[in-house]
């Protein structure tokens, strides 16, 4: 469980090194932030019970998965293109409710960027903005899991466990720089 959500700090190194020069940006950080506050605390309280009991449940997985997919489908189908394209002009109240939405994707099954995407899209975000404004809010969201994850289990790690982790990570990196590419390339047209 713990190597599955480390290697994920791979594909936020990605991201990193992709839009760098927007994470620095002081007004997209801020909305970052408030985006990211509503995700930290619902993680932090029901940390036990997702890694414990819904981790591996097929069944919340499964359900999760039909019922995402069908959100997806709806959406693409039915919620028409916005013009609200500048992440720098979302306002926080709007970043709050996707950090909202976004805090839903604990449940295993259902994808964080999925849900911080249709959130955005309901809330009148253009597809390029709000995909992107998803992948920088997945760099906190990411690193914060991940950190507190690996504190909660260091006692379970050994020196074998780096070496499958570092793997992971570096396979993780090179295949989100492709995928994050190909996505934004894919929204964009």
């Amino acid at each position: 469980k713990t190597f599955e959500i480390a290697i994920q700090s791979g594909a936020i190194l990605a991201v990193i090194f992709i839009f760098w020069r927007r994470l620095v940006n002081k007004e997209i950080l801020k909305r970052i932030i408030v985006a990211f506050i509503p995700t930290a605390i619902v993680g932090l309280l029901l940390y036990k019970l997702i890694k414990n009991y819904l981790f591996e449940n097929v069944n919340v997985i499964l359900i999760s998965l039909a019922v995402g997919g069908f959100i997806l489908i709806i959406f693409e189908r039915f919620i028409k293109q916005s013009s609200e394209g500048k992440i720098e002009n979302l306002s926080y109240r709007k970043a709050a409710i996707i950090g909202f939405v976004q805090s839903i994707s604990i449940i295993p099954g259902i994808s964080r960027s999925a849900a911080t995407i249709v959130g955005g899209l309901c809330l009148g975000m253009s597809r390029a903005a709000i995909v992107e404004f998803s992948f920088l809010l997945a760099v906190p969201t990411i690193i914060a899991a991940t950190g507190f994850d690996l504190v909660k289990n260091a006692t379970d790690l050994s020196l074998n466990n780096f070496g499958l982790l570092a793997i992971g990570f570096v396979t993780s990196f090179i295949t989100a720089l492709f995928s994050i590419k190909f996505l934004l390339l894919f929204v964009r047209n």
